[in-house]
């Protein structure tokens, strides 16, 4: 498959790129034909699998002209030569524009509500399990607020609905993040190398959030496991 070199850190062998189906692959310089400089924009071939590109390599390095015998013609070089014009076009094509994936607190919690919303696949490291909790607990605690308020302002302590908007909306709210809650603690189990299954510990009162927050709190696994690539941002 053809990507497109979104970021390579040389000092640390580890980069991501964008492939022709719009898909984010890692790959490491262990991952690399032959070791080189892999700039930002740089066009590649590679082979895909669970999430990261192996066997990368340059299309420039191997579209480069062929070295020709002295005793070759001066029109055969010329004919193999490419064109000023076309060279550029491997630069860019698919998704290549696409910035990659946040790697901030809200990015994290973002993604989570919206494309990982029923997502239980792949892994996710602790910054993304906790940048999500941190923006759930702030937005759980406006939404609150909000009922509060409205609920103060329309005398429902007073009455036979006390705090009816308050419950209302922090009930939908939690309904609402339910699921993306419940797949973030299963690829924060699986970033860990346990079976996602583990979270039905969470049903045992006390005890079992206890035993979820341990988790969460282990280092991510600096390998890949059954469950997918290393995710972006942590050093190999």
């Amino acid at each position: 498959m053809r990507g497109e070199v979104l970021h390579y850190d040389e000092e640390q062998g580890f980069g991501f790129i964008t492939g022709a189906d719009g898909n984010r692959y890692t790959f490491t310089r262990e991952n690399l034909r032959a070791e080189t400089a892999m700039p930002k924009g740089t066009a590649v071939e590679f082979q895909p699998g669970g999430g990261q590109a192996r066997d990368v390599f340059s299309i420039a390095a191997q579209t480069a002209a062929p070295v020709v015998d002295a005793g070759t013609s001066a029109a055969q070089p010329q004919a193999n030569k490419p064109s000023a014009a076309a060279a550029p076009q491997a630069q860019h094509f698919g998704r290549a524009s696409e910035p990659a994936e946040p790697t901030d607190l809200w990015g994290y919690f973002w993604r989570g509500v919206t494309r990982n919303y029923f997502n239980f696949a792949g892994r996710a490291r602790r910054k993304e399990y906790w940048g999500y909790c941190l923006f759930w607990t702030v937005c759980l605690l406006i939404i609150g607020g909000i009922g509060l308020f409205t609920d103060t302002d329309m005398g429902h302590f007073d009455s036979d609905v006390s705090a009816a908007v308050t419950v209302g909306l922090c009930g939908t709210f939690l309904l609402a993040t339910f699921l993306p809650s419940l797949g973030m603690i299963v690829r924060r189990l699986h970033d860990i190398g346990l079976s996602g299954w583990l979270c039905l510990l969470i049903l045992i009162p006390t005890i079992g959030s206890l035993i979820i927050l341990v988790f969460a709190l282990i280092p991510t696994q600096a390998r890949e496991n059954q469950w997918g690539p290393v995710p972006a941002g942590i050093r190999t």
